[in-house]
């Protein structure tokens, strides 16, 4: 199995990181294309702008907005299939623009995707 990353747009990219795909339904603010160093866009596979205003990145909702992302990613598999796609040909790093590292929608992508058995975590370092 290939390996997951996730990292912010923000942060510079690294030969290491494989293919790089934006997870954000809105491009982020401030940086143009070049700069973002993504090889592709997909915003099919972001939370709903419902989802995402009501999540607010409010911690305490983090449990309930994994199960409401979950039930939409499970409502549209083909959307996952460029990740998957790119998986097989090496490692993959999931990006977002959300200044919470530990509360995105690429954290939890990457959870859906760990918990399914779709691949395998990137080691750290």
């Amino acid at each position: 199995m290939a390996a997951l990353k996730v990292k912010r747009v923000y942060a510079p990219g690294e030969a290491g990181d494989g293919l790089r795909i934006l997870v954000d339904r809105v491009w982020p603010r401030g940086l143009t294309r070049q700069a973002a160093q993504v090889d592709l866009w997909l915003k099919e596979v972001a939370p709903s702008h419902e989802l995402r205003k009501w999540f607010g990145h409010q911690p305490e909702r983090w449990a309930e907005f994994h199960r409401r992302y979950f039930a939409e990613l499970e409502g549209s598999p083909e959307a996952l299939q460029p990740i998957l796609e790119g998986l097989r040909a090496g490692t993959v790093t999931l990006v977002y623009s959300a200044r919470d590292s530990e509360h995105n929608q690429a954290v939890a992508l990457r959870d859906y995707l760990l918990q399914k058995g779709l691949v395998k975590a990137a080691p750290e370092g």
